[in-house]
């Protein structure tokens, strides 16, 4: 029924250069994303292709200075454009996000000389980043890692092993973070390694319940010599630049994650606008329709909140606690929206025959990226009750 198919989202946007951009986004991802995806992740291709495509698009930039190949555009219109990408394939609209996560150090921490020299072909070159802070040993308490660099001369020799790198053995660059002095957050440096650095390896990708088309591996640095020229911000400077990279990538996440919902929600309205038994559409029953609108208002509380928080981000006002919360609710969201579609198609929902099982499967790992849901509670009753007592 014509009237009952799903609708592309109306979105307020800034200005008419975003408008124009969104209606671009939309038709790369009709066209170039979304009619492979389903093929591309159950056979765990990475569409290296498509992030050329968007690079030569200007999609890879967003964020940033124009001066160095940027978009100039505000994180309140980048981030729709990765929902728009995400709602096609969360491969490529979490690939966009990890790129630009990986970019920020450079470009916020950078010396202009550092920032002329590397940032056109991150941000317009077909360069792709990866970003490393995890490690094996250190995940939610990121400021244990092991890794080390140790001064020689002008350069840094790097030494240890990263972990759950997205594009980790794809990416032609890296941003590292590792230990230059003391124990603890003040000891840790950033570092912009070349993906073609000697002594830089990755594992073999893990084997994963979903996103399978999106490469995550360890990176090992045995002995990887980067000259000081590479090195990002000042000495110790790292964990605090890894934090602020973190609280703009969780809002990364969480338009992802609306993206992903709203593809599991509008497959959903599909099936049921379809889908007959006694005698009429399935959409007309009451308790699927009260699950439908329950799935419509929490993805439409979850844009607003990372719409709000990316607004504070544009303003230049602190926006860390929104972020947390924004990543906390709509990943949370697409869970229970993605659970409620693969219910909404039954039997059909649990088959690979249609999308619906895939999105369930790729949600969960949005609650545990760039910071688990307990981690973002965390960061929330910091910002509300101050630090824990010790």
């Amino acid at each position: 029924m014509p009237d009952r198919a799903p609708q592309p989202v109306d979105r307020q946007l800034p200005t008419d250069e975003a408008r124009d951009l969104i209606s671009l986004v939309r038709d790369i991802a009709q066209r170039e994303v979304a009619p492979a995806a389903a093929e591309e992740e159950d056979a765990g291709r990475f569409p290296r292709e498509l992030f050329t495509l968007l690079s030569e698009s200007g999609l890879l930039g967003l964020p940033y200075d124009a001066e160095y190949g940027g978009g100039d555009q505000p994180y309140e219109v980048y981030l729709q454009v990765l929902e728009e990408l995400a709602m096609a394939r969360l491969t490529v609209g979490l690939g966009v996000s990890v790129h630009t996560l990986a970019s920020y150090a450079l470009a916020a921490y950078g010396t202009k000389e550092q920032q002329a020299e590397n940032l056109p072909a991150m941000l317009g070159g077909g360069l792709l980043g990866a970003y490393c802070l995890s490690e094996p040993a250190s995940g939610s308490d990121a400021a244990s890692l092991r890794t080390r660099a140790v001064r020689d001369g002008d350069h840094w020799v790097i030494t240890g092993t990263k972990a759950w790198i997205t594009h980790g053995g794809i990416a032609d660059f890296y941003t590292v973070m590792a230990r230059t002095g003391e124990e603890g957050p003040r000891g840790i440096t950033a570092f912009l390694v070349p993906g073609d650095a000697e002594g830089l390896s990755a594992a073999a990708p893990e084997k994963k319940m979903g996103m399978k088309g999106s490469p995550t591996a360890q990176v090992h640095l045995d002995g990887v010599r980067v000259p000081d020229s590479r090195r990002l911000g000042e000495e110790g400077q790292g964990f605090a630049i890894a934090l602020s990279a973190l609280d703009g990538g969780r809002l990364g996440i969480a338009a992802c994650a609306v993206g992903l919902a709203q593809a599991a929600l509008d497959e959903a309205l599909r099936y049921a606008a379809e889908r007959r038994q006694f005698g009429r559409p399935i959409a007309d029953f009451q308790g699927l329709r009260f699950m439908l609108a329950d799935m419509a208002t929490q993805i439409e509380a979850g844009r607003a909140l990372y719409l709000a928080a990316a607004r504070l981000r544009d303003a230049g006002r602190p926006f860390a606690k929104q972020a947390a919360m924004a990543k906390l609710h709509c990943t949370d969201t697409a869970m229970r929206v993605t659970t409620d579609a693969v219910q909404i198609l039954g039997g059909y929902g649990y088959t690979a025959d249609f999308p619906a099982e895939r999105y369930l499967r790729e949600a969960k790992v949005l609650q545990i990226v760039e910071g688990t849901n307990q981690i973002q509670r965390m960061v929330i009753a910091r910002h509300l009750a101050g630090p824990e007592s010790r």
